[in-house]
Formats: structure tokens, C-alpha cells, sequence
């Protein structure tokens, strides 16, 4: 499939203005394919000459093409672009009628039977360029249109769109006109959908679930409508813009590629946050900055749209900062930026030390494959730091006024950075384009340590610092009680701008310096001598959870830069955590000991003891938690202990008696873990995981038991499940990735070590043939991480210079083998 280039876009842009869509589908075609038929009303600007341009489409078929009344040769379709010649200056009206294949890697139109009940649901995933695998367009952000659309669909299906549908009999479906809004954000969700309604401010507001996850949806319906309702009344103090669509519909859809998608009057969720197991308040946490995301986009990405692809940080960074802030301003979770900087904010700093790190606002996209690999941790996580940062720099009354000025100036239309920078500076008297130039187009990641210098009764503070951008932040100043465990106590918080010419005045030494205490700037910290000896007696006792997430990521960052050996790393945990009181710092800290530190930063001989640790550690928490008054972190602490069960004895009696001791009982999600470790640790069988199935025969359950499957320790089992991700192409986006992350385990190093030097060719061939939403999920999840050596290195390295992978699979290999090097390294300094 040929890709849009940034030039071939601008030049398409300055030739035509597209008016409006009418698009007809037909779902009742068969499982294959459905029916397309698309009318686009244009015009050609009248300073051109006649002219030759394209429209794009993919289909399985091309049945007719039109174009002001005269047919066009389907024979003349290359690739995915049918050519229009010869357009003269003036109106026209292109007709195309096509059949279209339905997907099941979460691309274009993804049809999904539920093998709970049998039933069968179809949506839509337009983004970044897929639109052409639904209907025929002139697929570009910046040549917005109207949009109406029909849909015919089987008699007991509802169809969800863009805006309000009017069922109109005979399984036929009318949306409501759109207002102009890109073609990537059309939508359509289809199927028995199980529905909550009601309605705010006069509009009318839907939730919408596969059936057989009704129950779980009506447990939550009022928590999720809440989160709605409150998002939606703080954006409308903020911004003077009101709501610009009809309508708002919440989509749970099976099998989505990513968290959720803001179509306007749709937005789209995964259906994993419809929860049917016990979850923590920090997941439903999660679940309502997602909600206050994707609203945010209502404004920034759908009113108002990026021109092209390199400002995605104008839609990502905007939405990603105003979710965590409007959460914790509009709902009962008020601490979202302390899980932001545990959860996120290492995603950023991870990937902008790779070597495909780019400027948040890049300044050259040169096409639409290049683009889909820029919705990385620098688009979201450093984008929305680098917005906090200049929320606290320019202050959030300017702030907010900058942006109303730009939803004003370009309403239902485009935008670029320089647009955006604009409105900005006409809101403030400070130099935002400055700011805007240091923040925005360079790359990397500062690095701020503290200098204590002078008398002990007259100490002063330097902030050394390496990078070259400005920073606004405070200093928090700890004085340690070693006659209460060490407690360590706020004596003074500073308000700093680094860099900063002269030392600053702090009086008595204090016990320990926290930098950027309050997260509130984008950098790694390091700690003097004094207050890493400080922190090793007294981190839990800092007071705030946000302090304690900036300490701990400081930790995380010096496990990863090769200067705290990652044995260290889980000792403090182990000292540490069993006295922690939030759930993202216990879930983040566990997550990074098991996944990095135990499973690649230590040597396999290191790993027995670090796992011996997180099981001890983890046995604390439990124990912790008896009382039951604590039931998030004991969750949190039975998931990990599970996880780093080096011995199968005490989760196979848990899974036996279908309890833990104390609790929880044991819901899918749990039972789904135990048995996958066991699976592992060779002890259980393929009798067992069938058993299991017919317990749970959800989707949910069809991915735990491919993952089961490809974990056990047999050879016969791994060839199936090698054979089912890259010999076959029958494997879902959600099954393939539940293989893939069984397959590779540190316990089987011996076991598939012939399989890793297959990896490479065999992920850049399913990668070619099935698309960037496999191949994304081979680089991820299929790639053996577990591999940590100079020849697993090398076989990567080589692929990349000979094999000529997809670009969405080219990224991620890169990025893997980064972090496989980094890995190496930790551990060669780890042996001096």
C-alpha cells in the first residue's frame, strides 16, 4: 500500500476543497467482505489549471468508479489509489462503489464474534490512514469535510455513529449530519450492543458493551457516567468553546488496538475497561483519565484538527495533560498526576533516550508510516510533562486563555504548532516561542543533580544540570528524625528556575535535597551522597506520594544509567514498599522489579535471589493486608506474588481452592494468572487449561488459554504456538499478542534458544504480509526479551541492516535492541 507523503499532501490540500461525503455500508454481506458506496462532492480552486490528482481506497473488489457521470477503469487502481485526471477548475462529484474486507488485527473495519455467545460486533478504526479499508477518500487531516452515512445492518444490530441514528426499518441505519471534521474520525460501531442511556445538558449521553459483558457495564454505569458528566462540565468551565457534536457515546469494542479513540460523538474504549474481575481504585483511576482524554480531544484534535501529521503532539501531549488534570480536578481521583509520574512518565524518558527519540514537535513527518511512529512516549508522556511545565511557567490563567484564543481562531478547521505558539503568545507577555523552541524541537533528557556547598551552619544549594533547557521547579528541602525510623520531614519547599547563576542560601545542611519535588518539570534527578543515604532509611516516611514517585523514578533511571546496581534497587523496595500507601507507587515500583530488574538487569544466576525477594516482599504486603481494610494493595500484592512464584506449591493450592487464604476468592483474572505461571513452572497441562476454557470460554478466557498454551514448557507446545503467530495468519490482534507473551519465558532460555535467531525473519515476513497493528505487536510482545546476550544483539542489529523490515516493525526492533544493550551494559557495570 503506497503511503501519503507530506509533500503529496500539501500539494493535494492547495488543489481542492472537499464539501461532502455521502457514504452507504452494507454489514449484511457475509463474514468477509461488506458493501461500500461513496459520493464526494469537491471542487478544484479556480487558480488552477486542469490538473491530475488521487483518491484513495482499498478494496477487495472495485465494482465502479464515476467521475462527474463518467465511469473510470477500475483496472486503473494502483495499489490504493484510484487517479483522477484531467480535473478542471469547478465542482465534481467522484462515485464509487466497492466491496471491503473486514479485519481482525483492529484496522479499518474489525469484525469480532464473541465466543461467549456467538454473537458478532463490527467497528471501525480509521486512524492514522486506514480510512481507505472502509470507504473511498481523500484521506488527509486537513481537507475536512461534512459527512452523512447509511448503514444497513441485520435486524437486531443497533448502529452507533459520529451522530445521533435514526433506525429507519429494515436493519437500516441514518446518522445525523456531521459538522466538518477529518476523515480519520469518522465511525461506526455495529452489533447487539447492550446499552445505558441518559442525558446532560440536554444532549443525549450512551454507554454501549458487547452483551455479554451487560452485567459488568450496569455494575458500573453510574461510576463511568459520573466520570463523564463531571470531564464534561470542568471542560466547559475551562474552555468558551462549547461541546461542538450532538451527541456522546462511549464504545467498549473487543479487540481494540489501542487504549481508546476520540471520534467525535464515538469515542471508542477497549473493552478491558468494562471490568469482570476485581480491579484497584487505581485502575478505575486509569479508566477515568482515559474518559477525561478522550473528551478533551472533542477540542483539541476534533474542533479544532493538526494539519498534518507532525503536530500529532497538538492533539496527544493537550489531551494527555488535560486528562490527568481534569481527573484530578473533576472526579473523586485526586492523585492522578502521582500515577502519571509513576506509570507514565518513565514511557517518556524511556523512549527519548533510544535511538529514535524525535523533538515532540517534529518539524518534517515525511509520510503517514513515518507518522504512526511518532504515538510513542514522547507524543504523550513528555508532550503532557512539557505542557505542566509550562502551565507552571506562564500560569494556568494565561494558559487557559492562550487556548480559548486558539479554539476561536481555527474552529472546525486546521492547525499547526506556529498556530498554536501564536495563540499563546497573544494571551501572555512572555516569550513562548522561546520556551516553544527549547521544550518542543530538541530531544534527550535532562539531567539536574544537586551541589551543597559552604559551612554546616551556612550551606547553599547549586543545581547542576545536564541538557539546555529551562526548568521552573521546587526544591524540596528533608530533615531526617533518626529517632522515629528515620522519618524524614519537610522543613522548606524553594521555588527554583535552572538554571540559575548563583547559589542559593538553605542554612543547615538538610538530610536529604529532592529536586523537582512535585514533578512538575520533565528531567532525571540524581541525589548528592547525603540524601541517598538519607533515602535508604527514610523513603517511605516522605510525606507526599508525588514526592516519593519523583524519588523512586530517580531510583529507576540510576538502575537504568548503570549506577545503582539493580540488586540494590530491590533492596530498598524490599525495605521500603511493605510501608507504602499508594497503589500506583506499589503496582509501578513491583512492576519495574519483576519485568526489569529480576527478568533482565540481573545475570540468571542473580535471579533466583531477586525473585526470592519480590516473593518475600510480596508475602509482607499480604500479610500487611489480613485486616482487609487494604483490598486494592492486596490485590496488587497477590497479582506479583503469583508473578514471581519461583515454586508452584502455594499458588497451585490458592488455584485448587479457588481462594486465596484471607482473600480474594478467586475471580477469571486470577485464576488466568495462577494457571499461566504454572504453566511456566511446568506444572500443570494442556487437560488442565482446556478445563479452565470451558469455565471461562470468554474472549478473555480464549486469550489466557493461547497464552497458557504457548507458556508450557514443551517442545511440541512451543512449535504450535510458533507455527499459529508466523506460519499461519488465523490469529486475532488479542491472540496473537496472548502467544506472544507465553511463549518467551526466562525459565525456558534452554528450550527455545533455537527459536531466537527465527525470530527475526519470520517477524519480518508475518509483518509484511499482515500490516503495521501485527507487526507492531511482533516487535512488542513476539521479540525475546528474555535474551539478554552479545548474539541475540547481533542477530538484531543485522536484521535491521539487511532484512528491510516495515517500518512499524523497523521502530520496535529498534527500540528492543536499545533496551537489550541497555540491559547488557547494566549488567557489565553491575560485575565491576
Amino acid at each position: 500500500m503506497s503511503v501519503l507523503t507530506r509533500d503529496e499532501a500539501q500539494t493535494r490540500a492547495r488543489l481542492l476543497d472537499v464539501h461532502h461525503y455521502a457514504i452507504d455500508l452494507d454489514l449484511t454481506r457475509g463474514d468477509e467482505t461488506f458493501d461500500s458506496r461513496t459520493v464526494i462532492r469537491f471542487t478544484v480552486r479556480d487558480d488552477t489549471d486542469t490538473t491530475d490528482t488521487f483518491v484513495e481506497v482499498k478494496p477487495a473488489e472495485l465494482r465502479t468508479a464515476t467521475l462527474d457521470g463518467h465511469p473510470l477503469d477500475p483496472d486503473t487502481l494502483d495499489e490504493n489509489r484510484l487517479a483522477l485526471k484531467n480535473l478542471t477548475p469547478g465542482e465534481h462529484e467522484l462515485r464509487v462503489e466497492a466491496a471491503m474486507r473486514y479485519s481482525s488485527t483492529g484496522e479499518g473495519m474489525h469484525r469480532f464474534t464473541d465466543p461467549a455467545d456467538g454473537e458478532t460486533y463490527v467497528y471501525t478504526q480509521l486512524f492514522l490512514d486506514d480510512v481507505q479499508r472502509v470507504f473511498a477518500a481523500f484521506d488527509q487531516p486537513d481537507l475536512k469535510a461534512v459527512f452523512d452515512l447509511t448503514v444497513t445492518a441485520p435486524q437486531d444490530w443497533t448502529v452507533l455513529s459520529n451522530g445521533v441514528t435514526e433506525h429507519t426499518g429494515e436493519g437500516h441505519w441514518k446518522a445525523a449530519t456531521t459538522p466538518p471534521v477529518s476523515t480519520y474520525l469518522v465511525a461506526v460501531a455495529a452489533g447487539p450492543w447492550h446499552s445505558v442511556r441518559t442525558e446532560h445538558r440536554g444532549l443525549p449521553f450512551g454507554i454501549h458493551c458487547r452483551r455479554s459483558l451487560a452485567p459488568h457495564l450496569d455494575a458500573d454505569a453510574e461510576e463511568l457516567f459520573e466520570v463523564t458528566r463531571g470531564c464534561f462540565d470542568r471542560y466547559h468551565e475551562k474552555f468558551t468553546e462549547p461541546y461542538p457534536f450532538d451527541s456522546y457515546d462511549q464504545a467498549f469494542v473487543p479487540e481494540f488496538n489501542a487504549g481508546a479513540m476520540e471520534n467525535p460523538g464515538l469515542v471508542t474504549f477497549r473493552d478491558e475497561f468494562v471490568f469482570r474481575s476485581a480491579v484497584t481504585d487505581t485502575q478505575r483511576q486509569t479508566r477515568a483519565m482515559v474518559i477525561a482524554h478522550e473528551m478533551a480531544h472533542m477540542w483539541f484534535g476534533d474542533l479544532v484538527t493538526l494539519r498534518w501529521w507532525d503536530d500529532i503532539w497538538l492533539n496527544e501531549s493537550f489531551a494527555e495533560y488535560m486528562g490527568y488534570q481534569t481527573t484530578a480536578e473533576a472526579t473523586r481521583f485526586t492523585e492522578t498526576w502521582t500515577d502519571f509520574g509513576v506509570t507514565r512518565k518513565p514511557w517518556g524518558y524511556d523512549a527519548d533516550q533510544r535511538p529514535t527519540t524525535h523533538p515532540v514537535a517534529p518539524e518534517n513527518v515525511e509520510d503517514t508510516a513515518s507518522a504512526l511512529l511518532n504515538f510513542d512516549g514522547i507524543s504523550y508522556a513528555k508532550g503532557a510533562s512539557a505542557l505542566r511545565q509550562l502551565v507552571t511557567w506562564l500560569g494556568e490563567k494565561d494558559f487557559l486563555a492562550g487556548i480559548n484564543i486558539h479554539f476561536e481562531r481555527h474552529k472546525f478547521a486546521n492547525a499547526t504548532l506556529a498556530d498554536f505558539i501564536d495563540s499563546l503568545a497573544a494571551a501572555t507577555d512572555r516569550d513562548v516561542h522561546a520556551w516553544a523552541d527549547a521544550w518542543l524541537r530538541t530531544t534527550g533528557v535532562d539531567t539536574l543533580a544537586p551541589r551543597v556547598t559552604g559551612d554546616n551552619g551556612s550551606r547553599a544549594l547549586t543545581v547542576d544540570r545536564t541538557g539546555t533547557r529551562p526548568h521552573r521547579i521546587a526544591v524540596g528541602l528533608y530533615d531526617q528524625d533518626l529517632t522515629d525510623e528515620g522519618r524524614l520531614t519537610l522543613r522548606e519547599r524553594l521555588d527554583l528556575d535552572v538554571p540559575r547563576a548563583e547559589p542559593r542560601p538553605i542554612g543547615k545542611r538538610p538530610a536529604l535535597v529532592v529536586l523537582n519535588d512535585g514533578d512538575l518539570s520533565y528531567a532525571k534527578i540524581r541525589f548528592d551522597t547525603e540524601s541517598f543515604e538519607a533515602l535508604r532509611t527514610g523513603l517511605s516516611g516522605l510525606p507526599d506520594p508525588l514526592t516519593r514517585a519523583v524519588v523512586w523514578n530517580a531510583l529507576r533511571d540510576a538502575v537504568r544509567d548503570g549506577e545503582l546496581p539493580a540488586r540494590a534497587y530491590l533492596d530498598i523496595a524490599r525495605t521500603h514498599l511493605p510501608y507504602e500507601t499508594d497503589l500506583a507507587l506499589v503496582d509501578g515500583v513491583l512492576a519495574f522489579a519483576s519485568a526489569q530488574a529480576a527478568d533482565r538487569y540481573v545475570t540468571p544466576e542473580q535471579r533466583p535471589a531477586a525473585l526470592a525477594t519480590l516473593t518475600d516482599l510480596c508475602r509482607d504486603l499480604i500479610r500487611r493486608t489480613e485486616d482487609g481494610d487494604h483490598p486494592g494493595l492486596r490485590l496488587i500484592a497477590v497479582r506479583h506474588r503469583i508473578a514471581t512464584a519461583a515454586h508452584p506449591d502455594t499458588i497451585a493450592a490458592w488455584l485448587a481452592d479457588g481462594t486465596v487464604p484471607g482473600g480474594p476468592e478467586l475471580d477469571p483474572e486470577l485464576r488466568w494468572r495462577i494457571l499461566t505461571r504454572l504453566s511456566v513452572l511446568g506444572a500443570t497441562d494442556e487437560r488442565a487449561i482446556t478445563a479452565e476454557l470451558e469455565r471461562d470460554p470468554s474472549a478473555t478466557g480464549q486469550e489466557g488459554a493461547a497464552r497458557c498454551r504457548a507458556a508450557l514448557p514443551d517442545p511440541e507446545a512451543k512449535s504450535r504456538a510458533w507455527e499459529a503467530m508466523f506460519a499461519t495468519d488465523d490469529l486475532s490482534n488479542y491472540l496473537f499478542t496472548a502467544t506472544a507473551q507465553g511463549f518467551w519465558q526466562p525459565e525456558q532460555a534452554d528450550l527455545v534458544r533455537d527459536y531466537v535467531p527465527r525470530y527475526y525473519a519470520e517477524a519480518v515476513a508475518v509483518a509484511a504480509r499482515r500490516g503495521p497493528a501485527i507487526a507492531d505487536a511482533a516487535g512488542r510482545w513476539a521479540f525475546p526479551v528474555h535474551a539478554v546476550d552479545d548474539d541475540n544483539l547481533r542477530l538484531g542489529q543485522d536484521c535491521l541492516t539487511d532484512a528491510d523490515p516495515i517500518p512499524a516493525l523497523r521502530r520496535k526492533l529498534a527500540d528492543q535492541l536499545d533496551d537489550l544493550a541497555r540491559a547488557l551494559r547494566v549488567r557489565e557495570a553491575d560485575t565491576h
